[in-house]
Parts: C-alpha cells; structure tokens; sequence
C-alpha cells in the first residue's frame, strides 16, 4: 500500500517562504512522477509542479514558474515543494500525489493513482 505524507505547511506573510514535504512508503521510490497539486475553497484541484524521479525531469504550472521549486532526495524517498515569494492566491490545501505514468499529462489531478492528505498553507496579505 503506498502511502504519501505531507508536511510543512503553516501560515505565512505574502513575500514569504515556505517547504513542503512529501515522503513515500510502500512502493518503490524510482520511475514515479510525484506531483504538488492545491486546491482552494470552491476551484478546482490545480497542477504546480511535477518530478519524474528517475530522471529527475520537473515540471511546473505558469502561475508559479520562478517562485516554486520541486526537489527530491532519494535516499530519502522524499519530495520537496520550496515556495518562495508566496502571494494571498497561493493560498490552498496542498496535496501530493504519485504515479508511475500519468500520459504526459502531470499537471491532471485524475492521472495520480495515489494522493496524500494534504497540507494547508495560508499566504496572508
């Protein structure tokens, strides 16, 4: 059974920074797309970024491109979502999720088998 565990979400000031962190068990960590997806109140659930793991190949949504970065260490079977230059629109539940393939399509919600339960971070004004 894998399972994905989120940590290091919190409240921040806009202009500030903030670390996610995603670590998975129960399945082989290589040859998976790992992704950040976030969801506010009443929107759909939004792609951030991706990494595929076993190339290390990464890949983000426009809205955060030069603020958010996506990392990983392996030994760690852990993912990382640095945040940086937070604003009130990044406000949202924070979700993990994991797949071996996801057709090219990493930024789709729909196409990870597996999703943690999330982290909230508020960006306040």
């Amino acid at each position: 059974q894998v399972q994905l565990v989120e940590s290091g979400g919190g409240s921040v000031q806009a202009g500030g920074s903030l670390r996610l962190s995603c670590t998975v068990s129960g399945s082989t960590y290589s040859r998976m797309y790992m992704g950040w997806f976030r969801q506010a109140p009443g929107q759909e659930r939004e792609g951030v970024a991706a990494i595929y793991t076993h190339a290390n190949a990464t890949y983000y949504a426009d809205s955060v491109k030069g603020r958010f970065t996506i990392s990983q260490d392996s030994a760690m079977n852990t993912v990382y979502l640095q945040m940086n230059s937070l604003k009130p629109e990044d406000t949202a539940m924070y979700y993990c999720a994991a797949d071996r393939f996801v057709g090219g399509s990493w930024y789709r919600a729909e196409r990870y088998k597996h999703v943690g339960q999330g982290t909230q971070v508020t960006v306040s004004s």
